[in-house]
């Protein structure tokens, strides 16, 4: 197996995982808050050692910085045209329609997670390890988004099976993204390249500081969290040993 068809694998595993779990037990919010936090270590380290001085590199600071720039605007739109959700939302809120809140948190997930397969693809054009990093993080991080898709979606429905695949439809975005980044990278220019990497740095930061470490540092007292996200720091540091 290749580490393409590896970084593949890995990035739809999330999605999946998640929407089999919804559909069977809910794990503790303490695990998913610490995965959370695990996830946002990952991520913010591959940002600050491996995605900006690589986007330097194709290009400029300048670029880099734009970079930066426009992919926290693009997440920031995605978020404000549709909301993101997190863990704790699985709950139904009254006079709430249920399952109406779940195919809107289903189509919400789809969307959000093309921009995060491009970001996974970053390996066509950099070291591999990084790609496999990314997708590492961006799978557990969509575990507890598949388990609060699939979770009142079988709620309502109490079809375990159709909860799950239809849960699971989100992974897809994921690998058309992968599949569009990576044709992108071997047609364009090493400064634009450079830019969308830049922007790749830019989206995973404004995940980690709007969604992944807010909501897993707030909902805890014993400050497992802080040191999940140090974990994942050091997952990365330590992957350049390998």
């Amino acid at each position: 197996m290749n580490a393409m068809t590896t970084i593949v694998g890995i990035s739809v595993l999330g999605p999946v995982i998640g929407s089999l779990i919804g559909v069977i037990k809910k794990p503790s919010e303490a695990f998913m808050y610490n995965m959370l936090s695990f996830a946002a270590g990952v991520m913010l380290t591959i940002s600050f050692l491996e995605l900006i001085p690589e986007s330097i590199e194709f290009s400029s600071i300048y670029i880099c910085s734009l970079g930066i720039v426009i992919g926290s605007l693009i997440m920031y739109s995605i978020d404000k045209l549709i909301p993101h959700i997190h863990p704790e939302l699985i709950k139904q809120e009254q006079g709430r329609n249920l399952q109406k809140t779940a195919t809107y948190l289903i189509v919400g997930i789809f969307l959000h997670n093309f921009p995060e397969g491009m970001a996974i693809a970053i390996g066509t054009v950099s070291d591999s390890k990084i790609s496999i990093a990314i997708a590492l993080a961006i799978a557990i991080h969509n575990i507890p988004e598949g388990i609060c898709t699939s979770a009142p979606y079988y709620h309502c429905t109490k079809n375990r099976l159709k909860s799950f695949l239809v849960s699971s439809t989100t992974a897809l975005p994921i690998l058309v993204g992968f599949i569009f980044a990576n044709f992108l990278f071997k047609n364009i220019s090493p400064t634009l390249i450079g830019l969308i990497i830049g922007a790749t740095a830019g989206l995973m930061i404004y995940i980690c500081a709007d969604e992944l470490i807010p909501t897993s540092c707030c909902k805890t007292t014993n400050h497992s969290t802080i040191f999940s996200l140090i974990a994942g720091i050091l997952f990365v540091i330590l992957l350049q040993l390998i």
